[in-house]
């Protein structure tokens, strides 16, 4: 068998794969999380969320409403070095991100079915 039909038969095989592949995947809402910033932000960002009057006053000010916030969440950058990971019951983690170009701090304690924003920090 010569190596072009031998390529031939792989780039066939590949391709019915890869059709097949599609196929099963289609419908599903199948996503490629594997590291720990997309892991943690896309947890958070599935929880009901809780906001204290403080934080609700802060985004007021700011015209911030709760889907923003849910943006900023799931579109932002989490701050392994000053989040507390090594709590048994709730995990505090700071998410960093933009919005109308200043720089955004959310302090967010993620617990089992809830997620609390306990803190939002803007900076210019």
């Amino acid at each position: 068998m010569k190596f072009i039909q031998r390529v031939g038969y792989y780039l066939g095989g590949f391709s019915i794969g890869l059709i097949i592949l599609a196929f099963f995947l289609q419908g599903k809402k199948t996503s490629c999380d594997y590291g720990p910033n997309a892991r943690t932000t896309k947890n958070i960002a599935n929880k009901s969320k809780i906001y204290p009057e403080e934080v609700l006053a802060k985004m007021m000010a700011h015209s911030i409403d709760t889907f923003t916030i849910s943006n900023l969440i799931r579109f932002g950058d989490v701050d392994f070095s000053k989040s507390n990971t090594k709590s048994e019951d709730c995990k505090t983690y700071y998410i960093l991100n933009t919005f109308k170009e200043q720089e955004v701090e959310l302090l967010v304690k993620n617990c089992d079915t809830v997620a609390t924003i306990e803190s939002i920090t803007l900076k210019k």
